[in-house]
């Protein structure tokens, strides 16, 4: 199991939890908003404006993973995109990893550029007002 804790404002981000979660036949991921109303008091170990600045996840012995580690189990976990393990290899690690720091900076605007909307209103696991 891994608990993804994601940034529901962000187009992109929602989107991908949507289709991870469809994906998800096995139920191995459990994916939290971390802009819900309750997330502070049913994760008080994880920091919201930590997580919205790196994604995080958490796996089942407590284990907190982020970034590119957390994106890649999911899909793995899934049966999906498993090109994308190759990211986590020694040298292409460091390069994906700045890679990805990048783009969770600047996702909003980049959702703005794709998605002609830099932030979702109500963004849910089922659908989205993209």
């Amino acid at each position: 199991m891994l608990t993804i804790f994601y940034d529901g404002h962000c187009p992109l981000c929602a989107a991908e939890m949507q289709t991870l979660f469809q994906l998800d036949n096995q139920n191995l991921l459990l994916l939290e908003d971390i802009h819900a109303e309750d997330f502070a008091k049913r994760y008080p170990h994880i920091d919201p404006i930590e997580a919205d600045r790196l994604l995080h996840g958490q796996l089942n012995d407590g284990t907190i993973i982020k970034g590119l580690d957390v994106t890649c189990l999911a899909w793995k976990l899934v049966g999906k995109h498993k090109w994308m393990q190759v990211l986590r290899w020694p040298v292409i690690r460091f390069f994906a990893d700045i890679g990805y720091k990048f783009f969770a900076r600047y996702r909003h605007q980049i959702s703005s550029f794709v998605t002609g909307k830099a932030r979702c209103a109500s963004c849910l696991k089922d659908r989205c007002d993209l």
